[in-house]
């Protein structure tokens, strides 16, 4: 498909849904349901974690995501929300860039007087509520120490205006109810296959589900100890087996074919762009096998407009995801202790949509389960099977 037709098929063409005001009090509100007397804090993440110290990371005008922590997160806990919800603390901290999407997080963290500070003793343990506004996802590492030391948790990396003004300022009680629709139309495949047209190629990979419940991505924090992945708004699932083909378009536009064999991308070949690139990447494939599991699939499940971050544009309806690597906050089996450097485990979502992949065409998606077959997805649109679920 070019890039022109995939436009015309995108699922946020010709938007007009209009959005209320962006409330971090209502936000929090709804995704917590804060008790009185919470701590909050609020992470960043910064190349030099020590330029927490006086704010200094602010005149640097490139820190587009961690400013706008700042003016939006503290400084509104600051001016009202702190009293209005009941809750206490409000300082920032700062950790040291992971430089991939959910890897461990670094052990020191940085306060606003420039003093280092143990980032499980002096902040996490401390507190009842983390947000963490950042570059790359912490999503997996916050999960896994909430789930240790007890406390909710949110992650917004790659938070901008239009994910200010669109995705974070939705009403997530309705969010939850739409997501929930989808999960029980999804709920229990036996398999999902997705077939793919690319350069003149058609090829589909086969995602084995084996019955399993679909979970949710809905943006409500409210009971013990978790941390919900905003915005929110995915039904998904961690395959236990993937066979078959798909194209992937790299960060500088290279278009690759991995071919997938139980459960895993074995190999890359180059469609178009550098061979340098599927080199390096079928290098690590063989020095860190892992590194090319499956471990999710994920299908968005709002109307929402295009942010040109991943972490919202995931969560459009008719877009579809795969993930490869770091599976364990998901309920998969993979930590970073099973890949031969920890470096190396990341939990890396491949999105396809009508923007991200204009190349890329999805033809059809489709979900097999109790001997039918039902047609989910069909050029980055939702089917009348979907449609029928959301009473659509």
């Amino acid at each position: 498909m070019t890039a022109s037709s995939s436009s015309s098929a995108a699922p946020a063409a010709n938007f007009q849904r209009v959005f209320p005001p962006f409330s971090l009090s209502r936000l929090l509100r709804t995704v917590f349901a804060p008790s009185g007397g919470e701590r909050v804090c609020v992470l960043i993440d910064l190349e030099d974690p020590r330029e927490m110290e006086g704010l200094r990371f602010l005149k640097n005008s490139e820190l587009t995501i961690q400013r706008k922590a700042h003016e939006v997160f503290v400084c509104g806990l600051r001016d009202g929300v702190l009293a209005e919800l009941g809750l206490q603390g409000g300082a920032m901290f700062a950790y040291e860039l992971t430089g991939g999407s959910n890897l461990d997080l670094s052990a020191d963290a940085y306060d606003v007087d420039g003093r280092r500070l143990s980032l499980v003793e002096d902040v996490l343990k401390q507190h009842d509520l983390v947000l963490c506004v950042s570059t790359y996802s912490a999503t997996a590492p916050l999960t896994a120490f909430a789930k240790e030391f007890g406390f909710r948790g949110a992650t917004l990396h790659g938070l901008n205006d239009i994910i200010l003004g669109s995705g974070l300022s939705v009403d997530y009680n309705e969010v939850s109810v739409q997501a929930e629709k989808l999960r029980l139309g999804l709920t229990r495949s036996e398999a999902v296959e997705v077939d793919y047209e690319v350069l003149g190629e058609r090829v589909t990979l086969r995602l084995i589900l084996n019955g399993q419940e679909a979970q949710k991505s809905h943006g409500l924090c409210r009971g013990g100890p978790d941390v919900a992945n905003l915005p929110a708004g995915e039904v998904y699932f961690v395959p236990e087996g993937a066979e078959g083909q798909f194209p992937m378009r790299y960060k500088d536009g290279t278009l690759g074919m991995m071919e997938v064999r139980g459960g895993r991308i074995v190999r890359a070949r180059l469609l178009q762009g550098m061979q340098s690139v599927v080199d390096e990447h079928n290098a690590k494939l063989e020095g860190d096998p892992v590194t090319g599991e499956i471990g999710e699939l994920g299908f968005g499940t709002q109307e929402l407009p295009v942010s040109g971050r991943d972490i919202q544009d995931e969560k459009i309806l008719g877009t579809l995801h795969v993930a490869t690597g770091r599976s364990d906050h998901l309920g998969g089996h993979l930590t970073p202790s099973l890949f031969a450097n920890r470096k190396n485990a990341t939990h890396d979502d491949i999105l396809f949509s009508p923007t991200k992949t204009p190349e890329i065409r999805v033809p059809q998606a489709r979900m097999y389960r109790d001997g039918k077959v039902e047609v989910v997805l069909e050029d980055y649109r939702p089917s009348a099977y979907l449609r029928g679920c959301l009473g659509k």
